[in-house]
């Protein structure tokens, strides 16, 4: 628990003044159902996520996507990846039970929480927002022709077409039973899927014969 906290801790310290870069990557993990899922099983993730999330140029970052036909083309993608069932099927893991579990016992986890709450400099940075440039670029985006052809041009994109024909390749279907079967997709309740977990169940005096030696 007290390699948790300090690792909250460090993650607060670097996180309370995040740069540009830094929120992008927070915005478009957000948007990605696959990696999303990847906030929610870690508590230090989830914290720096949710610091990143109070800045404004977090929620400048998913406007700037949601204005992008692309952005939901990638999330389509995404959620038709077998990695979907990957990604959620493992909350299931009592391993990650265990790390919210400790962390909701961590003092410092919820210090860690309320940090951005308590930090002049996030509010400063909000009462500034509406002069930001990126904000202003934001507003005008509306003006911008581009902004219209991509959109009415969507529909055709190579990506969008793949997409749309997705549901007619039988390997899409044997990637997903594939996914399921497997029993890694569900971390340690996988072991129950596994056959070799039960290797010697079925002859329980297996372990105590003698192996024969091979003939020569």
């Amino acid at each position: 628990m007290k390699k948790l906290s300090a690792l909250i801790l460090a993650l607060v310290a670097q996180v309370s003044f995040a740069d540009q870069a830094t929120t992008d990557a927070t915005a478009a993990q957000l948007l990605d159902p696959v990696k999303a899922a990847e906030l929610a099983k870690d508590p230090k993730a989830a914290v720096a996520a949710m610091t990143n999330l109070m800045d404004p140029a977090t929620s400048i970052a998913l406007a700037q996507m949601s204005m992008n036909p692309a952005t939901y083309t990638k999330m389509v993608q995404a959620g038709m990846s077998p990695d979907v069932l990957k990604a959620y099927a493992t909350f299931a893991d009592p391993a990650v039970s265990m790390k919210w579990l400790a962390a909701s016992m961590d003092p410092n986890f919820y210090m860690a929480a309320m940090a951005p709450m308590l930090n002049p400099n996030m509010y400063a940075k909000w009462l500034a927002a509406p002069l930001d440039p990126r904000v202003l670029n934001l507003m005008m985006s509306g003006l911008n022709p581009n902004l219209y052809t991509q959109w009415a041009t969507a529909p055709l994109a190579p990506a969008n077409v793949n997409l749309m024909m997705a549901p007619l390749n039988p390997n899409l279907y044997t990637q997903w039973a594939g996914a399921a079967a497997a029993p890694a997709t569900y971390g340690t309740w996988g072991a129950f899927m596994n056959p070799a977990t039960y290797g010697n169940i079925a002859n329980p005096f297996a372990g105590f014969i003698p192996a024969v030696p091979a003939a020569k």
